[in-house]
């Protein structure tokens, strides 16, 4: 990786950390805090609290991806950064239920993943491009496993409405970083911006049968996800006799541990051309997880081991999926195939919380482990038939300047 690409990279996994962070610090605590408010013993609003800021993301992912493409990516990561500092603020000040929703889903209004993540596809080479999702990834995972240890502590120290005004001041240092020490964005995007999109639509996009799989593959992803979680912290507590407050002594070094493993076969599959088959081994490890956690997970240290190889397959097509979209969405619209990518993710997530409930209730953890493992076996037969674009050397490419790098032809050779 280039220097400017390293820098794209290490920056805007710094801001979707700043951004995941606030968030994730919310998770663990809320629930505890809730009855404090006026109308928060009421565990509907609770849970519509907590979700606000999902269904504003899915609603909104889409137009925010359009919106880039055509009038930006930085621009539309400023905005969206303001609008959730606002929203941050909004939740801070709230003294009951009602504002508390209102602040979250303004929050949620703050839809940049899809900006994002164009912007890391503008400003890396296609053989690059895993590497930088994976950085983009792990800082989520990392912010998550941070929160679930820190969480109760500032709780503790500055209370709700200091974690809220805390995620707020976070998302204004992610303006910041955005305008200081993200890489511009290369000029060939502004002429893209400025030109006729008519043969890259949205419905174009929705139309185009790899997107398609793609999107289908991180909707089952994080239905699986979503639903495991239904069950698992039941599963430590029942199986593993660990208490709830114990339970980041399994998760953070699983999570740690998940992203160490999958660097090797990442960097083997982009140096030999094999991602579709790393691509279609991980969708087997999900099963295989879910299979182990069905019958041979009876202690901590089992239950561990199927959520390790849980997360090793989960961050490899985390980091795989947003980067093939990019490489198979038309050129003028990455950011809009980001956008429909993103509102997948966030029904699947919905979709995951939903299934996982049901299913626990009626047929307990194995139905749900079981049923993930139905969907993972759905989800290889669907991408078993999936094209990935042959490695850069062998196609003539215009690479973005900004990425360090130029014109390419068959019989050029890399450094």
């Amino acid at each position: 990786m280039s220097p400017v690409e390293l820098r794209a990279g290490v920056s805007l996994g710094s801001l979707f950390a700043l951004r995941m962070l606030g968030l994730f610090l919310i998770l663990p605590v809320f629930a505890v805090h809730a009855p404090q408010l006026a109308g928060g013993d009421n565990l509907t609003l609770v849970g519509i609290a907590l979700g606000a800021y999902g269904l504003t993301q899915a609603i909104l992912q889409i137009p925010y991806g359009m919106a880039a493409d055509r009038y930006g990516r930085k621009r539309m990561i400023v905005i969206g950064l303001l609008i959730f500092a606002v929203g941050s603020f909004v939740a801070a000040a709230a003294t009951d239920i009602y504002v508390t929703i209102l602040g979250r889903a303004i929050q949620g209004a703050g839809a940049i993943s899809a900006a994002v993540m164009a912007l890391a596809a503008d400003l890396t080479r296609e053989e690059h491009r895993t590497k930088t999702m994976a950085i983009i990834g792990a800082s989520i995972g990392l912010m998550f496993a941070l929160s679930l240890v820190a969480a109760p502590a500032l709780y503790r120290g500055i209370g709700m409405a200091g974690i809220f005004a805390l995620t707020g001041v976070l998302a204004l240092l992610g303006v910041v970083v955005t305008l200081r020490i993200v890489p511009h964005e290369p000029a060939a995007h502004a002429e893209a911006a400025a030109a006729d999109l008519a043969s890259a639509t949205l419905g174009g996009v929705l139309r185009d049968a790899e997107i398609l799989r793609l999107n289908f593959g991180i909707f089952a992803l994080h239905v699986a996800q979503m639903a495991m979680f239904v069950v698992v912290p039941t599963l430590l507590v029942e199986r593993g006799a660990l208490a709830v407050a114990d339970h980041w002594k399994v998760y953070l070094p699983v999570i740690a541990a998940s992203f160490v493993l999958m660097i090797p076969p990442l960097l083997a599959a982009e140096r030999h051309g094999r991602s579709r088959r790393l691509f279609l081994g991980s969708i087997a490890l999900l099963g295989a997880a879910q299979v182990w956690l069905t019958g041979w997970a009876t202690g901590v240290g089992s239950i561990a081991l199927g959520l390790l190889a849980f997360f090793v397959a989960f961050n490899l097509l985390e980091a795989a999926i947003p980067s093939l979209v990019t490489r198979v969405a038309p050129a003028r619209a990455k950011g809009t195939a980001l956008g429909v990518y993103n509102t997948t993710q966030a029904f699947g997530l919905f979709a995951g919380g939903a299934l996982g409930g049901v299913l626990a209730k009626h047929f307990g953890a194995g139905g749900v482990f079981v049923s993930c493992a139905a969907l993972m076996a759905v989800w290889a037969a669907v991408a078993a038939g999936m094209k990935v674009p042959p490695p850069l050397r062998l196609r003539t490419v215009a690479v973005p300047a900004a990425a360090g790098a130029e014109e390419r032809s068959p019989g050029t050779k890399r450094a």
